[in-house]
């Protein structure tokens, strides 16, 4: 975009969202209008100000799930002062993606801390903040403490021993935690926190509900790598995994509380689950 019309595109959003003069002033979602140079959809802005301590994100691809975060990993750093903010992913590679579009959307704002430290792997500022990418293994991500912020990044991917390493490190700082990912089968934590967990606030987002997905372009995308592959990298459907031999619901509909049970130890419980045969 060039420089002039990008100027009347932020005048509009400055104009829109009422930014304030002074930038210490400015708000997660205001920070977002700036840094990204486009208003962000409803309900990215709808999680810019929310306040929960955890939020959970199971969206498509390129719904702008990774940009979200890492406005909120940036605001973070700048407007809380020594604050520490920790990416992680499956591997370094993804993480260092994700600080990356940290400090993008830093090279778009002015009047902020300013860095004293940069490389690939963290950024620090004048205002004792830092993010920081940890490494992808359980065993290398021990001796962080103080945590404000955690964003685990395609969250469905890392390991489960990874995600119980790194929860204790919001234990004392009461720190909020980002789980941002497209699903990948139905296991291991993110599914779990989805399915089941408690506090958590929950954000799904289809690639049809997203306004720069073209609509032709998914069904032809539908055609090309089947329903499966579809639904759950575009759909936000937690699928079976491709090696099971039989589908959840097969297991699902053997379960049954309505036979009476055969032995009498087991007829004094109240409520009873005995495997019947299904129809495959």
């Amino acid at each position: 975009m060039p420089a002039e019309h990008r100027e009347q595109a932020l005048d509009l959003l400055r104009s829109k969202h009422r930014m304030p003069q002074d930038v210490a002033h400015l708000t997660c979602e205001q920070l977002f209008c700036l840094a990204v140079g486009n208003a962000p959809d409803d309900w990215q802005s709808k999680l810019l100000r929310s306040e929960q301590r955890q939020l959970i994100l199971n969206c498509s691809r390129q719904s702008g799930k990774s940009q979200l975060s890492a406005i909120i990993g940036l605001h973070t750093a700048l407007f809380t002062p020594n604050a520490l903010v920790l990416l992680a992913a499956p591997s370094l590679r993804q993480s260092s993606e994700l600080h990356r579009k940290v400090m993008q959307a830093y090279s778009g704002v002015s009047g902020v801390p300013r860095l004293t430290a940069t490389s690939a792997l963290k950024a620090e500022f004048d205002n004792g903040s830092r993010v920081q990418v940890v490494p992808s293994t359980e065993e290398t991500v021990r001796g962080f403490s103080a945590v404000n912020l955690l964003i685990c990044d395609e969250a469905s991917r890392i390991s489960d021993e990874l995600y119980f390493s790194l929860r204790p490190v919001l234990a004392v700082s009461k720190g909020r935690i980002v789980l941002l990912s497209t699903p990948s089968g139905q296991r291991g934590f993110f599914y779990k926190e989805w399915i089941e967990g408690t506090e958590w606030e929950r954000a799904r987002i289809t690639a049809a509900e997203c306004p720069r997905i073209d609509p032709q372009w998914l069904e032809e995308e539908r055609n090309r790598i089947g329903d499966y592959w579809f639904q759950q990298e575009y759909g936000c459907e937690f699928q079976d995994t491709t090696t099971a031999i039989f589908r959840s619901a097969d297991y699902d509909n053997c379960i049954t509380s309505e036979v009476k049970p055969l032995w009498a130890k087991v007829a004094q419980a109240t409520s009873v689950s005995v495997i019947q045969p299904a129809v495959l």
